[in-house]
């Protein structure tokens, strides 16, 4: 398997950054409108925009690499793919677990991002918490 390297995959992370960080300041903006005017609080405006921007990048990211596409938009931009050990394409559940194990990839610095420059397979923290890799090439 020809598997994808750490800065095309970092390439990837920012792309889908971008199209998430927008896509959530126009739901923040709309909770916020039907918040004001229903007479809603502020805490309550950004309590239920954090829980939509947290259900919005799961399944963002959880159906797009359990698709038929096996990648997100950053992904595809990028040709490289989501698949398992064998490089069949993931379940809906392994694609969640490997989206709950960014967040453990995320903590002390990044270090779990950083390890698939430095693994055999090029595999994240999450990669191998989820037994996935990250491919150049649809297989």
């Amino acid at each position: 398997m020809n598997y994808a390297g750490f800065w095309r995959r970092l390439v990837a992370v920012f792309m889908d950054g971008i199209i998430l960080r927008i896509g959530g300041s126009i739901v923040g903006y709309i909770v916020g409108l039907a918040f004001g005017t229903a007479g809603g609080s502020e805490q309550g405006a950004a309590i239920v925009a954090a829980l939509i921007s947290l259900i919005g990048g799961w399944l963002y990211y959880t159906l797009m690499e359990s698709s038929a596409k096996q990648a997100t938009l950053g992904k595809m931009a990028m040709e490289i793919y989501v698949t398992d050990l064998n490089g069949d394409r993931i379940s809906f559940g392994r694609a969640t677990g490997r989206y709950f194990g960014k967040i453990l990839s995320s903590l002390i610095f990044f270090i779990g991002y950083i390890m698939a420059a430095f693994t055999e397979k090029k595999q994240a923290l999450h990669d191998k918490l989820a037994g996935t890799l990250v491919v150049r090439g649809k297989q």
